[in-house]
């Protein structure tokens, strides 16, 4: 599907540049609870000081798959009316299973006046994932099966993988499928904190910082180097980032959410 890789925005672009030789002391670990249904998150996306669009995150449901409960999370990435040379609306739907690796996605990027679609279908008890390609939401043109050997993330999920690893303090590579092929991503979680400033809050947020890479070009030309920074606390949640693109760098800034209890814990 062309343009699938818009994913990297929505997943990667909120991951983390370059590797440490050495960690710092490992940070106090408070619960992960990242998987959240009604959790709604909202990001602007900026390249130097023109607003490309926005990014929405709901978890929405819990859904039975494979036998397990898992959660139902939606993602609608739009760039804004009016952006020289960008007109993209995209939709990504993941079933998660609750240890955080993909069971089900959807994928789809308007085209013109239709919308073209891919959806994998993990069979991991059979080592396979079913892929599905086609146009006009439900047409499938194509069908292919690829083999798997543990679990993968989708590109959205992806994002959440990122969210409950925050505080694993070493790098690790996480397997995934985008656009149709298996990739990796490597991320540095390294256990730094640190402050940073949004404009959707009046004081310094508590974050812990991350870097790290992946091995394919999405869309834009996003690849190679990214860095981010996490919220400080058991929500874990993605406050800003930043990732290269072929002429420079792109910033992702939270600026709404809806998560019950949940404020951007104060940093110094």
């Amino acid at each position: 599907m062309r343009r699938a890789g818009v994913i990297a925005i929505l997943a990667l672009s909120l991951i983390p540049v370059a590797f440490l030789s050495s960690f710092a002391q490992p940070l106090p670990v408070p619960p992960s609870h990242e998987l959240m249904v009604g959790e709604e998150l909202v990001y602007n996306v900026s390249y130097m000081f023109l607003d490309l669009g926005q990014i929405r995150i709901k978890t929405e449901s819990r859904v039975e798959a494979d036998g397990r409960m898992c959660y139902f999370s939606r993602a609608y990435i739009d760039s804004y009316k009016g952006v020289p040379l960008v007109d993209l609306h995209a939709v990504f739907e993941s079933v998660m299973d609750p240890d955080v690796f993909s069971r089900r996605f959807m994928g789809k990027v308007k085209q013109d006046d239709w919308w073209d679609f891919n959806r994998y279908l993990f069979e991991y008890d059979r080592n396979r994932v079913i892929i599905d390609s086609g146009q006009k939401d439900t047409l499938v043109s194509r069908r292919d099966t690829t083999d798997v050997q543990t679990s993968y993330q989708d590109g959205l999920s992806l994002f959440f993988r990122a969210r409950h690893d925050l505080y694993l303090g070493k790098p690790a590579v996480i397997p995934a499928l985008v656009k149709e092929k298996k990739v990796h991503t490597t991320i540095n979680f390294r256990n730094t904190r640190e402050s940073v400033e949004i404009d959707a809050v009046t004081y310094p947020v508590d974050v812990v910082a991350f870097d790290g890479t992946m091995d394919f070009v999405g869309i834009f030309g996003l690849t190679g180097e990214f860095e981010g920074w996490f919220s400080n606390d058991e929500a874990r949640v993605p406050i800003k980032a930043k990732m290269r693109v072929l002429i420079g760098s792109v910033s992702v800034e939270l600026m709404r959410w809806n998560r019950s209890g949940w404020v951007p814990p104060k940093g110094e």
